[in-house]
C-alpha cells in the first residue's frame, strides 16, 4: 500500500483496533507501533487487525522514522504515549500529519498543566492546589477538606487518586504516592458525570472545522466507566446544559489548537452548576455509543481527520446505552480469587434480546485472557427512546450475570 493510503497508530489496545477497522473500511492500510507485541501469548487487540506491526520502543528514533516513511498520518490510541515520539514524527522532513499534536498531549498528560489550560480558557473547574513538596502540604486550609489527591501524571480509571479528609490523611496519601507531584481537588457534591466528544481538523488553508456529538451521560463504578447514555430528545433544561458543555469543550479544543478526536469530561454538581474534570486526547470509552447510534462514529471521524476527508456534523439517529463489558462477567460472583475459572459469556442469549426496533451490538476486543476489571468489550443498545434502550440494557446486565455495581 502506498504511503498516501497508509495511516499509523501509536498503541496496541482496543481503541487502536477500532481505529484500524474504521480506516480499513475507508480503504486505508494501518501500521501499529507499540513496544509490546503480545500479551498473554497472543497478539494484542490492534496488532490482530493491523496491516503491519512495528514492535519498538517509543524512544527508538530509527523505528519511528520507519513509521514516518510508511505513513501519511499518525495518531495515538492512549494518552500516556510519548509526547516526544509525536514531536519526532511531526518534524517537517517527515511530511507526516500527526494528530493530536505533541503539545496538546503533554498538557493532557499532566493535571497541573491541564488545570492551567482550563483556567486560561475561562471554564469553571473544581478548586484545587498543587502539592509537590512538604511545604505545600501544610498550606492547605482546613475548609478545603474533604478533597481528592490526584497524581499529576499517569492516572486513569481511578488510579493514582486518594480521598483525604484532613491534613494527616493528606500527608499519608502523598507519601503513599511516593511524593509524586499531585493536585488536590476540593471534593464537590456531584449529581452526575457527562462527556462531550468532538473532532477538529485544520485544512491546508489553516481554517479549522469542528464537529461534535450529543452530550453523553456516564456512570462510573470503582473509577471505571460502566455505562454511557445518549438521547435524541433531551428535555429543555438538559438541552440548555448541553449547549453550555459543548461550548466549553469547543473552547478548550480551540485554545489548544487541537487536531483530532477529543473527549472533555464534566462533573454536574448537586446545585445544577458544572465543572470541567479532564480531557482525553483520543477517542474515548464514552464515545463507543457513536459506533451504532450515530451517522458517524468517533473512529471514522479520527480517520477522516488524519486523511483530510470531510468532517460532517453527525446525526444522532438512535437513543442508546453503552455497557462496558469487563472481565468480571467471565466469572461467577461466588467463585474465589484463588481458583476461579473463566467461562465465555453466552453471547447468543445476549444478541437474542435484540428486536426489529432495538439493536443489540456486541463489540469484543480480541483479548484472550479475561481478568476482573479488565475491559474486554462493550455492548451498544440502540432504540427510538432512551427508556426502551435502558430496559433492554438492564436485561443484558441480568443475562451476563456478574456486573460490577
Amino acid at each position: 500500500m502506498s504511503k498516501s493510503k497508509t495511516l499509523g497508530v501509536l498503541g496496541n489496545g482496543q481503541l487502536g483496533r477500532m481505529f484500524a477497522q474504521a480506516a480499513q473500511d475507508l480503504g486505508f492500510a494501518v501500521v501499529v507501533f507499540d513496544p509490546e507485541a503480545q500479551k498473554a501469548g497472543a497478539l494484542s487487540p490492534a496488532a490482530q487487525v493491523s496491516d503491519a506491526f512495528i514492535n519498538a520502543d517509543f524512544s527508538d528514533t530509527a523505528a519511528l522514522q520507519s513509521l514516518a516513511d510508511r505513513c501519511a498520518a499518525v495518531t495515538t490510541e492512549f494518552e500516556n504515549v510519548s509526547a516526544d515520539a509525536l514531536a519526532y514524527l511531526a518534524k517537517p522532513s517527515s511530511a507526516v500529519l500527526v494528530a493530536p499534536k505533541a503539545d496538546a498531549v503533554r498538557i493532557a498528560q499532566n493535571r497541573v498543566l491541564e488545570k492551567n489550560h482550563f483556567v486560561g480558557c475561562g471554564v469553571p473547574i473544581a478548586p484545587y492546589v498543587v502539592v509537590d513538596s512538604q511545604q505545600q502540604l501544610g498550606s492547605v486550609p482546613d475548609h478545603f477538606y474533604p478533597a481528592i489527591l490526584k497524581t499529576a501524571r499517569m492516572g486513569y480509571d481511578g488510579k493514582g487518586q486518594v480521598t483525604v479528609n484532613n491534613a494527616d490523611e493528606l500527608r499519608a496519601a502523598w507519601l503513599g504516592l511516593s511524593r509524586a507531584a499531585c493536585v488536590l481537588e476540593q471534593r464537590l457534591a456531584l449529581a452526575s458525570e457527562c462527556s462531550v466528544l468532538l473532532a477538529r481538523q485544520v485544512g491546508t488553508n489553516g481554517k479549522a472545522h469542528m464537529i461534535h456529538w450529543p452530550v453523553q451521560r456516564n456512570v462510573h463504578v470503582h473509577g471505571i466507566l460502566a455505562t454511557t447514555e445518549v438521547t435524541c430528545s433531551p428535555s429543555a433544561s438538559q438541552a440548555l446544559l448541553d449547549v453550555a458543555l459543548t461550548s466549553a469543550a469547543q473552547k478548550i479544543a480551540t485554545d489548544l489548537n487541537y487536531v483530532g478526536v477529543l473527549c472533555v469530561e464534566f462533573f454536574i454538581l448537586a446545585d445544577g452548576s458544572w465543572v470541567v474534570n479532564e480531557i482525553a486526547p483520543r477517542p474515548h470509552n464514552s464515545g463507543h455509543i457513536t459506533m451504532n447510534a450515530s451517522s458517524l462514529s468517533q473512529f471514522e471521524a479520527q480517520v477522516r481527520v488524519l486523511a483530510g476527508l470531510p468532517l460532517v456534523q453527525p446525526r444522532q439517529h438512535s437513543c442508546g446505552v453503552m455497557l462496558n463489558v469487563l472481565g468480571d462477567v467471565w466469572f461467577d460472583d461466588a467463585s474465589s480469587q484463588a481458583d476461579e475459572q473463566p467461562r465465555e459469556p453466552d453471547w447468543a442469549r445476549v444478541l437474542a434480546l435484540g428486536t426489529a426496533d432495538v439493536g443489540v451490538h456486541v463489540h469484543l476486543y480480541g483479548k484472550t485472557e479475561a481478568r476482573r476489571a479488565r475491559k474486554m468489550g462493550h455492548i451498544n443498545v440502540t432504540a427510538q427512546t432512551l427508556a426502551v434502550a435502558r430496559d433492554v440494557a438492564a436485561h443484558i446486565q441480568k443475562e451476563l450475570g456478574s456486573v460490577p455495581n
